[in-house]
């Protein structure tokens, strides 16, 4: 009887010690979970029907990018730099925007905004339609306006409206605003901005997010890392998450602006080395950077170059009077030196 009884206390203890290591996992799972061992990431964006969309957003800095393997890694859509101030195109605006609509990826651009004034910032709104003229958009023009170069708020406001108003009258396309927190908060929380969709830039403790309070009810976007690695590009790249809001319900092609001073497209173009080429001879021909052409073909020593090999080689051509550079792929064939 004793020893049932014994046999009865141990089958206890051990289901109860199953129960309290039970427990246990679950505790350990939830808290993962809420530490981000497993993100789940689960922004405040737009709570509206329809699906939730990873992105990158580029510039020159990533250089030439592998939108193939890009694709491949799950990237949904791509946000370009096009342009910045009253002249200057993203060397690889053009060679970007083919290459990603190429390998099937959805497009959106953006344009980095200097002005100090309401007349300059129309001007770059402007100069942001003639990069984009022509192009089939998928996604709505970002104004990307975080430096203000001593404006007060008051200032500040009045140069994003008039970006925004004549980015929208000369393109005929919905518009939204790039900004990170603080500015959000402090300085495009008014009616004539909050009516626009947001695209918030956000690096903190994803669990905090929710708990952000902004004029926005919700965002069309969230840029949550500025390190982030995908393949078919070199270090580093922002990650994005975006709503189905992000998209123009217009995607027909940005009409054609009509001055006479036009920012020309890029070609891509096969070179085979010759004879008593050099890399500095290449890249002045191709109005480019040396260091651009080693990196893109992963020479190891700058000053050994031959006969018959080929190389991609960025082209860049200047309109005159507009300071920019448009890009295309080279292949050239070095000489041997003398």
């Amino acid at each position: 009887m004793e020893k049932i009884k014994s046999i009865n206390t141990n089958m206890y203890l051990v289901k109860n010690i199953f129960k309290v290591i039970f427990i246990l996992m679950i505790i350990l799972i939830v808290n993962l979970f809420n530490f981000g061992i497993f993100k789940n990431y689960s922004y405040s964006i737009d709570k509206g029907e329809g699906n939730i969309y990873n992105g990158i957003d580029v510039s020159s800095w990533q250089g030439y990018i592998d939108y193939k393997k890009v694709k491949e890694d799950g990237i949904d859509i791509v946000y370009i730099k096009a342009s910045e101030g009253e002249n200057f195109k993203d060397p690889y605006f053009d060679i970007n925007y083919r290459n990603a609509k190429k390998n099937g990826l959805k497009v959106g651009v953006y344009h980095f905004l200097t002005a100090t004034s309401t007349e300059e910032a129309r001007e770059e709104a402007r100069f942001f339609h003639k990069v984009i003229e022509k192009k089939q958009i998928d996604c709505k023009l970002a104004m990307d306006y975080e430096r203000f170069y001593g404006l007060n708020k008051e200032e500040s406001r009045k140069v994003a409206i008039a970006f925004i108003e004549e980015l929208k009258k000369v393109t005929g396309k919905d518009v939204i605003i790039y900004s990170d927190l603080s500015n959000a908060r402090d300085r495009f929380n008014i009616k004539e901005l909050t009516e626009y969709p947001l695209w918030l830039a956000y690096y903190g403790d994803y669990r905090e997010l929710e708990k952000v309070r902004l004029d926005w009810e919700n965002w069309t976007g969230v840029q949550y890392e500025d390190n982030g690695r995908v393949s078919g590009i070199k270090g580093n790249v922002d990650r994005d998450r975006y709503a189905e809001n992000i998209f123009l319900k217009d995607t027909s092609n940005i009409p054609e602006e009509k001055t006479k001073k036009k920012v020309k497209n890029t070609r891509e173009v096969d070179y085979v080395v010759k004879r008593g080429d050099t890399l500095y001879d290449i890249a002045k021909k191709y109005n480019t950077r040396i260091d651009e052409i080693v990196e893109l073909n992963n020479i190891k020593d700058r000053d050994k170059i031959y006969v018959g090999e080929r190389l991609k080689i960025i082209e860049n051509s200047i309109d005159k009077g507009i300071d920019k550079r448009a890009t295309g792929k080279v292949l050239y064939t070095v000489k041997k030196r003398r």
